[in-house]
């Protein structure tokens, strides 16, 4: 277990910040920070869920709708998804108190969702940018009837380690960047004589080398991989682990980034246990026509993959 400020605290006694720069008090050390259920289910139940909510889940196929709460301003974050998305996730493998972890927590979303849901959560991004938006969101949607913590935390994902003690995490959710494939000028092939506002720009987080949004796909894979190994023993077993990810058009082919990491992460002890198509149709206002009349191409915008992993049974 990592050496921990909590060793001669309780939790309770410390009052975590909703932020954490680099360089402040709690940077790099263990947060301590609660993350037991404080629900009634019983103990083989993986989530609070009714049987009907359950059987809605089943469905290979989700949707989701934006609140006013959302984040849709590309000069905020470049890449977003919906509260009703993260909160999803969070209530299918979670209980109330339980701890979620977002490695590249971005605008602070899966933190919002964590929030609204009575569960404890920390968020790590590179850019105090982004902490500071998450501090921003948070303070203006505060939950009164919480118990639950939401912190951000300016770190290097492969600093994760550090924060958390081994088996706190009940589920591992985020949507990191997809390698270097935004790291290029939007050029509208399929609208070429309009200019919508992402023309000639390039929807990057950053030009950090640490940024995994910098790196070829293969140096993308392994160091996706190197952050997720270190994050296996944080999950406690049968927890999950899920990745948001599209397959992207690069040059006349497909990269397919989802089957990268399905391959990357088996390799690091996780097992996948579910695909989830996330059918975003409903959240597209337009399609262009790419590849007509020769080229047929499937577009990532109007569907992306949920991967859900889990750490496997001490047993297994």
């Amino acid at each position: 277990m990592n050496k921990s400020i909590s060793a001669t605290l309780d939790p309770p006694q410390i009052q975590l910040p909703t932020i954490i720069l680099q360089g402040s008090d709690f940077s790099g050390k263990n947060l301590p920070i609660n993350h037991k259920r404080t629900c009634q289910c019983g103990p083989t139940h993986i989530n609070c869920m009714t049987a009907k909510e359950w059987l809605k889940s089943q469905l290979g196929v989700w949707q989701f709708y934006y609140e006013g709460r959302d984040i849709r301003d590309k000069t905020l974050h470049p890449a977003t998804f919906p509260i009703s998305l993260a909160k999803k996730i969070i209530d299918l493998f979670t209980h109330q108190g339980e701890l979620v972890l977002d490695p590249f927590v971005g605008s602070g979303t899966t933190l919002i969702a964590s929030n609204d849901l009575n569960r404890n959560c920390v968020g790590f991004d590179l850019q105090a940018k982004y902490i500071e938006l998450c501090g921003t969101r948070l303070a203006k949607d505060p939950n009164m009837f919480n118990e639950t913590k939401q912190i951000a935390v300016q770190d290097d994902a492969r600093n994760i380690p550090l924060y958390l003690d081994r088996g706190s995490v009940s589920l591992i959710w985020t949507s990191p960047p997809y390698a270097n494939l935004l790291n290029r000028k939007r050029k509208n092939k399929s609208r070429r004589n309009r200019d919508n506002g992402q023309l000639n720009k390039i929807e990057q987080y950053s030009q950090d080398p640490r940024d995994l949004g910098t790196l070829s796909l293969e140096e993308y894979s392994q160091v996706m991989g190197d952050i997720y190994e270190g994050m296996l023993p944080l999950l406690r077993p049968k927890g999950h682990c899920v990745i948001n990810v599209p397959d992207m058009w690069w040059e006349n082919e497909r990269i397919t980034i989802h089957v990268a990491l399905i391959e990357e992460l088996r390799r690091r002890g996780y097992e996948l246990r579910n695909v989830i198509i996330w059918d975003r149709t409903n959240l597209v206002n337009q399609i262009g026509i790419f590849g007509w009349p020769s080229n047929y191409i499937t577009m990532g915008v109007t569907f992306e993959y949920l991967l859900d992993f889990w750490r496997p049974p001490v047993n297994q």
